[in-house]
């Protein structure tokens, strides 16, 4: 049996995934990361050593299928983070159900198939850490959409960590606040976008990719093993805390 603990990161290749990768990496995980696109992210794949899988993470049976090869390949799967999702900024509205409709899919739908292939394949202690938002612990305007998915993942974080806690399989949710990205660039792009999405946070700054990677290498390491069903903001004090003002 391979004494290396592995971890899939399904998007992986992201801004908080990549982050996460490299705090798992510096604690001895070795990585498989997986992503929509053919072509692996050269660069990262070679700087942790890892692995890349193709996976559309709206495809159950394809998150299935990679958590079956991982194990297949190293005997073991360890844990198994969500990065993949979207953001939506609109008011519902103004909000086409098209639109409502990809935002659960890549959010609430990627993180459900997340649970089922841990459930079905994951086997002894595990973790299985999942990606909120702020947005869904406070009312935000023209969030509907966005708050929707991930207050669903909250509650599905919560009901997975009941059901498999007999088995020592973990569920966490991880929910920042904004955090600097290719993903948040739209809204941040000008820089009334800018100061508006900072003045939000208590600490008066955006989140870096590297404030909310430990948390999540933590949580899919066995040092956070008595740590199950909880919801974890990483956002700056924007759900628990008034932001100051100047």
């Amino acid at each position: 049996m391979n004494d290396t603990p592995t971890v899939l990161l399904i998007g992986g290749a992201g801004a908080i995934g990549a982050a996460s990768a490299r705090q798992l990496r510096a604690r001895g995980t070795h990585l498989v990361l997986a992503g929509r696109r053919a072509a692996p992210p050269e660069a990262l794949v070679t700087e942790l050593g890892a692995e890349y899988l193709q996976v559309d993470a709206t495809d159950a049976e394809a998150v299935e299928a990679a958590a079956a090869q991982v194990v297949e390949r190293h005997g073991r799967l360890d844990g198994i983070a969500n990065f993949a999702g979207s953001i939506l900024l609109k008011p519902a509205h103004l909000t086409r159900p098209d639109d409502f409709n990809d935002v659960i899919a890549q959010n609430l739908l990627t993180a459900f198939n997340v649970v089922r292939a841990a459930g079905k394949l994951m086997r002894g202690a595990g973790s299985v850490v999942l990606m909120s938002s702020a947005a869904a612990r406070i009312g935000l305007p023209n969030h509907e959409a966005i708050a929707a998915a991930k207050a669903g993942v909250i509650g599905l974080t919560r009901s997975a960590a009941a059901t498999y806690a007999a088995r020592a399989l973990r569920f966490n949710a991880v929910a920042p606040g904004l955090v600097r990205s290719p993903m948040s660039s739209r809204i941040t792009s000008t820089p009334q976008g800018e100061e508006a999405s900072r003045a939000m946070h208590a600490v008066g700054r955006l989140g870096e990719p590297s404030d909310v990677a430990p948390l999540i290498a933590w949580l899919l390491s066995a040092d956070s093993g008595w740590v199950t069903g909880e919801v974890f903001g990483a956002d700056g004090g924007l759900a628990s805390v008034r932001a100051r003002n100047g």
